[in-house]
């Protein structure tokens, strides 16, 4: 029996899967073929002749015949085999993705990781959230940045990436164990949604949990101690040793505990300020790094439908239609759509006092009635004005609390119109100028390319500072960081953008860690 790998086989899309059988025997002109275990690899939409769109695949499939085909490579992911017994446990901090699949990594290598999370497990994180968000009661260490799942626990749980690795098989497997769609090993576009995610890490929690890992909430990381010197004028390696951990308790008191470890993976997202400082210092080597600012816009997602699919009942059988949009403007910088929800909301996703920040969340349907997504303008390390690394997370707080003023109190809103026409409009004095004057000439242009984007009416909120990180903790090709033991990882070091690059590069630096750990070299691919 030979298995085979084809591409290319299209479908109408009001026909069935259980139509591709015939599909790749009619592209292969052979009506009599045998297919056994057919398996879609890939589904895409192709929807540049609107409005007959077709569904194309990439499929494998065994035959007892010698086909002129190519033949199909299983490469899998295998989690590295290495004996645990007797060493120190090595210890997380971050629940979000990074965090989430390093630890359940060193779990499934028999480490017993401690994983650090600061912010509360998902059932009493979204009580918490939902009450700031009806009260405007925000909680610094739990809300839609910190807690389990990380910010992406409270998004569309989009999981489109533009990294090839094999290690994002293992990703969408572990997310379809803890109770994801199947289709998104698959799809083209695949995506989990808020509703469905919240109760997936918690699965995922419960597995790292049973392997012998262990999950520490409201626990944040306060200060780690290092050994070795640095003397004046003369720098020598330091090594973790210990990492100093803030406790909270029930009644939101707190208490300093040590914990002794040589490997600590940071895994931290890019809200977690305090810890960029405390490691600036420790003069861990950071730098500055580029990023984006812009707002939230808002449409009807019937209006969306009609200009992607050129039929808007197609989005019954399609689902709600997606954009993805970019300009270069004259001056330079490139303006472009971020994180579209479609069906989805607009939601105030701060993490600190008296500031305002936006995203967009979607439940798995996404079937509201609004789509929204970042409109973003490329932030330039030159825009900073300093030369401290953590200049970039300065100059989003300078935005987010001017935000948060602009909007007396909460997130500002206006239309499109106004943010262009009105010198006094909240949402345009939240945006530095160049990112107002980026906007205003991209959106002409953005509407071309999809009908209705630049409508006066358009709903606009500000501001979106979020979309990455500013700055990069540097780490060398061992995975470390110029302090030895310490592994950044995921979003908040500057190395992934999106849940499935930050699960990979968690992983990743875990198999990294574990050279650390052990003597002999696991099985490390």
């Amino acid at each position: 029996m030979m298995r085979y790998r084809i591409s290319e086989i299209k479908l109408d899309i009001r026909q069935s899967q259980e139509e591709l059988p015939t599909a790749v025997r009619k592209k292969i002109k052979k009506k009599d073929l045998d297919i056994h275990d057919l398996k879609i690899i890939k589904e895409s939409v192709d929807a540049r002749k609107k409005p007959d769109i077709k569904k194309v695949y990439t499929l494998e499939f065994s035959c007892s015949q010698k086909l002129p085909l190519k033949e199909a490579a299983e490469r899998k992911y295998q989690v590295p085999v290495a004996d645990g017994s007797g060493k120190e446990r090595p210890v997380v901090v971050g629940f979000g993705p990074a965090g989430m699949f390093a630890g359940l990594i060193l779990a499934e290598m028999g480490l017993n990781p401690v994983i650090l999370e600061r912010g509360e497990p998902v059932e009493q994180r979204i009580k918490t959230v939902q009450k700031f968000w009806k009260d405007g009661i925000l909680d610094p260490e739990s809300n839609v940045q910190f807690g389990e799942g990380g910010a992406g626990t409270f998004s569309d749980g989009k999981l489109t990436t533009g990294i090839k690795d094999i290690r994002i098989g293992k990703v969408l497997e572990e997310f379809v164990e803890a109770g994801a769609d199947p289709g998104i090993l698959y799809k083209q576009k695949p995506h989990i949604g808020t509703d469905k995610l919240q109760g997936i890490v918690k699965n995922i929690r419960r597995k790292i949990e049973m392997l012998g890992g262990e999950i520490r909430f409201g626990n944040r990381l306060e200060d780690i101690k290092l050994s070795g010197e640095n003397k004046a004028g003369e720098r020598t390696l330091q090594q973790v040793e210990k990492v100093i951990v803030q406790k909270r308790k029930e009644d939101k008191s707190t208490e300093l505990y040590e914990l002794s470890t040589s490997c600590l993976i940071l895994a931290t997202g890019h809200s977690a300020r305090d810890t960029f400082e405390m490691l600036r210092d420790h003069e861990a080597a950071m730098e500055q790094k580029p990023f984006s600012i812009g707002v939230r816009i808002q449409h009807l997602q019937k209006i969306i439908n009609e200009a992607q699919y050129g039929d808007g009942s197609l989005a019954d059988i399609l689902g709600p239609a997606e954009y993805k949009l970019h300009h270069k403007c004259e001056n330079g910088r490139g303006v472009y759509t971020f994180c579209m929800c479609p069906g989805g909301d607009i939601i105030d996703s701060s993490s600190e006092p008296e500031t305002a920040v936006t995203n967009g969340m979607s439940g798995s349907a996404r079937d509201g009635a609004y789509a929204n997504s970042g409109l973003l303008v490329d932030v330039k390390t030159e825009d900073f004005r300093s030369e401290d690394p953590l200049a970039g997370i300065a100059f989003q707080k300078k935005y987010e609390k001017l935000a948060y003023r602009q909007g007396n109190g909460s997130i500002p809103e206006t239309t499109y119109e106004k943010f262009r026409d009105d010198m006094t409009d909240p949402v345009r004095n939240s945006l530095p100028d160049f990112a107002v004057d980026s906007i205003v000439e991209a959106m002409p242009h953005l509407g071309r390319k999809l009908c209705g984007f630049d409508a006066p009416e358009a709903v606009v909120k500000a501001v979106e500072t979020r979309s990455s990180s500013p700055v990069r903790i540097l780490r060398d090709e061992s995975g470390q960081s110029s302090i030895g033991g310490l592994f950044p990882a995921g979003e908040g070091p500057g190395y992934a953008g999106g849940i499935v690059s930050a699960a990979v590069d968690g992983i990743r630096m875990a198999e990294k860690a574990a050279l650390v750990i052990f003597s002999e070299k696991p099985n490390i691919l």
